[in-house]
């Protein structure tokens, strides 16, 4: 664990929250640590057919010089294009370093735990591409093609200057997009400005990083002695055997944000930069392409002051190491100067990832900080291949360097574990980055105590996945199920945050509540799959509730959601200390009575003085626990009581005056003589002859279900007649015989205390019991259509039905038990709507956190917009590393031209001879090539011939150019790499 203290946690301090990363060997940052901790060298070596079919001359292979090795990238053609809206012929043309690195951007998004779509603050991007060899190899030599006529789109799909913000057009980024290119450093260039930009406020989080894919892949180079290049394909850097690198492919990305806010937010945090600085080495030295001892060492020194650490506390140097007999001096001396303040030697272990792949060119900085963040995860330092004896101009042994050979546990003197980043580029532009190891526990809880209490966890866990397609929804889930298998001690509830939080929503979607990380790998595993919903991107779901009434109550309902949800218990605390004065009793203590005064607490809630405001106070508390969850009603239907509960949330009555009305109600009808209630399976037709005078149509529930209200005498008379014609009829939990005639006493002193209050004008819609339309305004306000709704019939039947027109609400029961719920599927079995239960049937032994979540998990299923922030608030949440989306990729690749590969071989060999090329007296050329043109074109008068000539003279320059360039291109590629 990090000995952050109070103090070290610096403004300043940038987190490292996300990573992604392909690289020769490992396509993601776990097979990458891997690799380096086991030591493994992920070159190739090719054969003679492999590099034949990737077009090398044959003469070329028999050369004595030529080098049969690289560092590969496998599929670098296929590309998930139908994921980012992208066409098959953009995608064929589009340069296949952004494809990827626009894949890899997504997933370093996801690994963070974000989702770009809903993340409030400004995200920016800030990288760099290596040399487009696919334009030179493959597109170039078909730009005759039909396919490729539109030039400004081949520009646009392969110009360096495209990268970044192509990325933030896809993934709808809005913070600063900008191209680096500093040659080799400017992968760690990217990150030194991305975190800048962070400390400056530009954005509030950073993608920063590089790729550089070498094509084709598969093909050797030409050993020349006292160039970049190894003689026989390995990187052996500071050994006295060192002659060179090799070149690579790969990239990577890391996602940063201030560290604190990274704290507050519960992000994962991988690491912290602690300081980064960026210079050139000018003029003073050899050449422009030589490096320099004070550049380096001065841009060394300027990120450890920055960081506001010591230079032996730095226990780590992750170097730009290319293994030249040249270059590594040259870094060691710049190290051992930018170190000078330390009397200790032998103390800070040095190492290069370029001797397990190559170098990667403009992805080799971000390279070295993913190894050295993964050193810092696992506390251990990866060894440094091909070692054995120092380079002899470099005196390790009065320096405070050694070369690692070994994976050795990364031991700690009582301070952060702390790293330096070296990436050093052509041209001279010098990056270093000062990177410590994450804060810990202790020290992120002291900071995030300060934005939210945690009030535990739930029961259980509801978990959404969704992708674009079918199948990849089958193989997230797969993943899933796989890493939680792998991982059996991390936090579900944490996983269940990622996932809601940290996961674009797409059309095909899976839930599953579970309540460990053993039964999610079950559910995810399972046969018998998981709830599955393809959404219409048109669909427009809207929410109807759907508030029961007496009859539904029983003791302890929704008792697990008051102890797990605190909305759910601030809403029944504050309603129950509301009603308290008015009832003589605290309700919580009929409501969730201790286990011995359950008999009690039961016999109570039958008292309709109580039964009335207890349904109130549960449904209401339920109600508006679903709307802090985003779940908003776009109409209500109440029964009877329900009703009073939909009024309020749309604003007829205050919360305090419909209590204060409930309770009356209650009170008023449990003075009146008792009564009974029967609901009998028959139509409202069918059931008017069965009723005399002490018989009354309290409700039409259904186009076969009524109730009938009565004296008990009269009751009990209709149920044995109707047994006796074979009708099971039931009778209902209630007092007394409400919507009858025995109501009559009360109706005048309810109505007086009805208009006693100021009754609003709704804000949702919600339907009449008493109409069995919508209600309307004046109805609404007027107290006498209280008064009327207490006596008269309850025609949910036909309130349902009109909620059902047009069909397409999905409907929620906001309550105890699935009265309505059974109702309303009865009712609308030809168009089957979505209907949902808030709270258990009091015969069911179900969790009522787990039926609440798997009403949401239903919801968020058929395309409701859940307000995850509002479903965590409550709880401190942390976001956790799952894995990521699983592209399906195809292969979109154009050829190259045999032919003129063929016209490049003989190039190549015409020169094995002779020196490398010049560049820059070359490059001059093109340029005095491009003015003559120029003043030729001004001899011309016609406007059509200048168009002719202008073509002809650009398409000349064009192929001179990219003659040049594929000549040079094994020589540029390579020597850049110094």
């Amino acid at each position: 664990m990090s000995k952050y203290s109070l103090d070290s946690l610096n403004q300043t301090d940038i987190a490292i929250i996300g990573m992604s990363c392909r690289f020769p060997g490992a396509d993601n940052p776990d097979a990458f640590w891997q690799n380096l901790r086991d030591g493994v060298e992920s070159i190739s070596v090719f054969s003679d057919r492999e590099l034949l079919s990737s077009g090398v001359d044959s003469e070329l292979l028999s050369h004595p010089n030529y080098v049969k090795a690289g560092g590969v990238l496998p599929d670098i053609e296929l590309f998930d294009a139908a994921f980012f809206d992208i066409s098959a012929r953009e995608a064929e043309i589009l340069d296949p370093q952004q494809r990827l690195f626009l894949e890899n951007a997504w997933t370093a998004l996801e690994s963070a735990g974000y989702d770009a779509k809903t993340y409030s603050g400004s995200i920016g991007v800030y990288a760099g591409v290596g040399m487009n060899t696919y334009l030179l190899h493959n597109l170039y030599a078909n730009l005759n093609s039909p396919d490729l006529a539109a030039a400004f789109q081949l520009a646009i799909a392969n110009d360096k200057d495209f990268l970044p913000t192509r990325i933030s057009y896809k993934l709808n980024l809005k913070g600063p997009s900008v191209n680096v290119q500093t040659a080799c450093s400017t992968s760690l260039v990217a990150v030194h400005l991305a975190c800048q930009s962070l400390l400056n406020g530009e954005c509030d989080m950073a993608l920063a990083g590089g790729v550089s894919i070498r094509i084709p892949q598969k093909v050797g180079y030409l050993y020349q002695e006292g160039m970049i290049l190894s003689p026989d394909g390995h990187c052996r850097a500071f050994d006295a055997q060192a002659q060179g690198t090799i070149g690579s492919s790969g990239l990577g990305i890391v996602v940063l944000k201030r560290l604190e806010d990274a704290i507050a937010d519960g992000d994962c945090i991988h690491a912290a930069i602690k300081g980064s600085a960026i210079n050139n080495d000018g003029a003073v030295k050899v050449g422009y392409t030589a490096p320099s001892v004070d550049g380096q060492a001065s841009a060394i020194a300027e990120a450890q002051a920055i960081a506001g650490v010591a230079p032996d506390t730095v226990t780590y140097i992750a170097a730009h190491g290319t293994g030249t007999p040249l270059g590594d001096p040259i870094e060691i001396a710049a190290l051992t100067q930018a170190f000078a303040t330390s009397t200790q030697q032998k103390f800070c272990a040095i190492g290069s990832v370029k001797t397990n792949f190559g170098h990667l060119d403009a992805a080799a900085g971000v390279a070295s900080l993913i190894e050295t963040v993964l050193a810092l995860k696992h506390k251990q330092i990866p060894p440094s291949l091909h070692f054995e004896q120092p380079n002899p101009e470099i005196d390790f042994t009065n320096s405070p360097f050694y070369v690692n050979t070994q994976l050795q546990e990364w031991k700690t003197n009582g301070i952060p574990r702390r790293a330096g980043v070296s990436s050093f580029g052509i041209g001279g532009t010098n990056a270093h980055v000062v990177v410590e190891e994450a804060p810990g526990e202790s020290q992120k809880s002291k900071v995030k105590s300060q934005n939210c209490q945690d009030t535990g966890e739930r029961p259980c866990h509801l978990l959404c996945l969704s992708a674009k397609t079918a199948n990849a929804l089958e193989k997230a889930s797969a993943n899933l199920a796989h890493h939680l298998g792998q991982h059996p001690e991390v936090n579900l509830a944490d996983v269940a945050y990622t996932l809601a939080i940290g996961r674009q929503a797409f059309d095909h979607r899976r839930t599953v509540v579970v309540r460990d990380g053993k039964d999610a790998v079950t559910a995810l595993e399972s046969a018998a799959p998981a709830p599955v919903v393809r959404l219409d991107g048109s669909q427009q779901p809207a929410v109807a509730f759907l508030f029961p009434g007496q009859g539904t109550q029983y003791v302890n309902m929704g008792r697990e959601v008051y102890e797990t949800e605190p909305r759910f218990r601030q809403q029944v605390d504050e309603c129950c200390e509301m009603l308290q004065p008015l009832l003589g009793l605290d309700l919580r203590s009929i409501l969730y009575p201790h286990d011995s005064q359950t008999a009690t607490a039961t016999a109570q809630l039958q008292q309709t003085a109580l039964t009335q405001p207890a349904i109130f106070v549960v449904e209401y508390a339920l109600a508006q626990l679903w709307m802090s969850w985003g779940v908003r009603p776009v109409a209500a239907l109440g029964h009877s009581i329900g009703e009073y509960v939909a009024a309020t949330i749309a604003g007829v009555f205050s919360l305090e005056e419909a209590l204060s009305l409930v309770a009356a109600r209650g009170q008023l009808m449990q003075q009146l003589p008792a009564g009974k209630m029967l609901a009998v399976p028959l139509g409202e037709a069918q059931v008017l002859p069965l009723l005399d005078e002490q018989l009354s149509l309290a409700a039409v529930n259904a186009p076969n279900t009524c109730v009938v209200s009565g004296t008990k005498e009269a009751i009990e008379n209709l149920q044995q007649r109707l047994s006796a014609q074979g009708i099971e009829s039931r009778l209902l939990h209630t007092s007394h015989a409400f919507h009858s005639p025995m109501m009559a006493a009360v109706l005048v002193p309810f109505g007086q205390r009805v208009e006693q209050v100021r009754l609003q004008v709704p804000q949702i819609p919600f339907l009449s019991n008493v109409t069995g339309t919508w209600i309307t305004t004046e109805a609404a306000t007027d107290p006498s259509y209280w008064v009327k709704h207490l006596r008269h019939t309850v025609r949910f039947a036909h309130g349902l039905q009109q909620l059902m027109q047009p069909p397409g609400h999905i409907l929620l029961e906001v309550g105890a038990g699935t009265s309505l719920s059974t109702l309303a599927r009865r009712q609308a079995q030809a168009s089957k709507p979505v209907v949902l239960s808030s709270l258990r049937h009091p015969q069911q032994q179900q969790s009522d956190v787990a039926l609440l979540l798997e009403s949401l998990g239903q919801l968020w299923l058929h395309g409701v917009k859940v307000d995850w922030q509002g479903f965590y608030r409550p709880q401190r949440r942390s976001r956790l590393p799952l894995p990521t989306y699983p592209f399906e990729r195809q292969r979109f690749w154009v050829e190259p031209d045999p032919d003129n590969n063929r016209d490049r071989q003989l190039s190549i060999r015409n020169r094995t001879q002779t020196s490398s090329p010049n560049i820059e007296l070359q490059n001059s050329s093109v340029v005095e090539s491009l003015d003559d043109s120029t003043d030729a074109l001004d001899n011309f008068t016609g406007v059509e011939d200048k168009q002719n000539f202008s073509e002809l003279a650009i398409e000349e320059i064009l192929d001179r150019q990219l003659d040049l360039m594929s000549q040079q291109l094994d020589f540029v590629h390579n020597i850049k790499s110094g």
